[in-house]
């Protein structure tokens, strides 16, 4: 087995790729006793996920990781490549060190972004030959069939999850997490829950769209621990929260308002309902990955989940459209339920990479 792994993640937004990194990084070491290399470019929002992370040290051991500053080209002047290197989201490895790739010929992935369209299969596993080197690099695409590279998902979650879920009681109120883009309806959907068919208590993690939750309390800013009640709703405002705390929010709730890639693939092995915020693209191709992804779940266009996904994105949430999703959130439930179930099914995104790299010898 290719012992060694180097992982290189740029910082992109804010911190869903360094979220999908460190998790990646973890279960390789974890689950496959793997020596993992974490390049990052930005180690002050690392530190934000990676728990115990010194932001002033270029090299340091995180939960078994190492964990490297990403500088200048000239730092990797004396680096060794790893025996697979890992090119997360196309983030364009530093020129020395694929010079130096030349002499150990690794294993070069290329890691993709998340997709449920139809073309990621004919595309997962293809390769192209790097021009000034001749080395071979292989696009790996994660998506949701068992002709991709597949999802990320610990082999001890379903496991973790079913043990807190088991611990949990039924509140009175509706429980749902909050965490979005700041340019999301936030005010139209905080509306809807304060004059919603009935309470409300929504978890609002630390992050940048808190501004406008304040301002729809009229407040200048919200402060971590502060609780704010209008009508049904009544919104609690948490720090931010580490990998394995935000995934016991999202066991907790009824509903999860989720975004980006970490989050929203996090939501899904919740076993309970969500709404996906997808990134935002030109020419509204967003909304095709959205719609696709619907597809995969088993939902079609007159389904309420399909219908307020599409509301969330274009900025049209009313308390009507609001009640009939909470209304519905019982065969939500059981639906969210059976597609996170569905999805277990398959192999995972860490095991494909590892058995992927063995076949590569």
């Amino acid at each position: 087995m290719n012992k060694r792994w180097d992982l290189f993640c740029r910082v992109v937004d804010n911190f869903g790729d360094i979220g999908v990194c460190w998790r990646l990084a973890k279960q390789l070491h974890q689950e496959y006793a793997l020596d993992v290399r974490l390049w990052v470019d930005d180690l002050a929002v690392a530190a934000n996920i990676i728990q115990g992370l010194d932001a002033n040290l270029t090299r340091q051991q995180a939960h078994g990781i190492e964990v490297c500053l990403w500088g200048e080209d000239a730092s990797f002047l004396d680096v060794t490549p790893a025996d697979v290197v890992i090119e997360a989201f196309a983030c364009e490895l530093p020129s020395p060190y694929i010079q130096h790739m030349t002499a150990n010929k690794p294993t070069w992935l290329n890691l993709e972004y998340l997709s449920a369209e139809n073309w990621v299969e004919g595309f997962h596993a293809q390769s192209s030959v790097h021009a000034a080197t001749g080395l071979r690099k292989t696009f790996f695409f994660p998506g949701f069939t068992d002709k991709t590279g597949g999802l990320i998902r610990e082999q001890s979650l379903r496991t973790a999850r079913q043990a807190a879920k088991a611990k949990m009681t039924v509140l009175p109120s509706l429980q749902v997490s909050l965490f979005c883009y700041p340019h999301a309806p936030i005010h139209s959907l905080l509306k809807a829950m304060a004059e919603g068919a009935e309470p409300v208590e929504c978890f609002v993690p630390k992050g940048s769209y808190l501004e406008k939750v304040a301002a729809f309390f009229g407040a200048d800013q919200i402060e971590v621990g502060d609780i704010l009640q209008k009508g049904q709703l009544k919104i609690i405002a948490l720090p931010f929260l580490t990998q394995d705390e935000y995934d016991q929010l999202l066991w907790c709730c009824n509903l999860n308002f989720v975004r980006g890639e970490d989050s929203w693939i996090r939501a899904l092995w919740s076993e309970n309902p969500f709404i996906w915020q997808t990134y935002p693209q030109d020419e509204k191709l967003h909304l095709k990955k959205l719609d696709a992804f619907l597809g995969a779940y088993e939902v079609d266009s007159s389904d309420i989940l399909h219908v307020f996904h599409h509301a969330w994105l274009d900025d049209e949430i009313t308390p009507g459209l609001w009640n009939k999703l909470t209304q519905d959130l019982p065969r939500l439930q059981s639906h969210a339920a059976s597609q996170t179930q569905k999805f277990e099914q398959q192999a995972d995104l860490a095991a494909k990479l590892v058995i992927f790299t063995k076949h590569q010898v």
